[in-house]
């Protein structure tokens, strides 16, 4: 009866074992296999959110460009101010400039008139 006991056992561990054994030399397989099934389920959906953040990237760097460039432009328009200054200080010296020419041509017009008067009261123009 030990004997038959014994064998019992022996048979036992030997199925668990091989069971063991079978299970540990195919379950790299099984895992694999679900690796791969995992891979072509969501492969096309990464796929597709690559190309997505390709293109937000792209918006990106262009909208990037664009606020650099107006940057740019703002700076370089205050660093014209000094431009600026001058030409409004050129305008007024012209203006000043031109005021006294005229003040200047008023009264040689005014000194000249009264000798400028001919027969019958025409009036000629010197052409100044």
């Amino acid at each position: 009866m030990e004997d038959q006991e014994m064998q019992l056992k022996v048979k036992r561990v030997s199925d668990k074992f091989t069971e063991s054994m079978y299970v540990l030399a195919n379950e790299p397989s099984i895992a694999l296999y679900r690796l791969q099934e995992h891979v072509r389920r969501s492969l096309p959906e990464l796929v597709q959110h690559k190309t997505d953040m390709q293109s937000w990237e792209e918006q990106s760097q262009g909208a990037i460009y664009t606020v650099e460039y107006a940057c740019s432009a703002v700076k370089s328009m205050t660093n014209s101010s000094l431009y600026f200054k001058n030409i409004d200080g050129l305008l007024r010296q012209a203006i000043s400039l031109k005021e006294q020419i005229g003040s200047t041509q008023g009264r040689r017009k005014r000194a000249l008139d009264p000798g400028m008067l001919k027969d019958g009261g025409e009036k000629h123009s010197s052409g100044i």
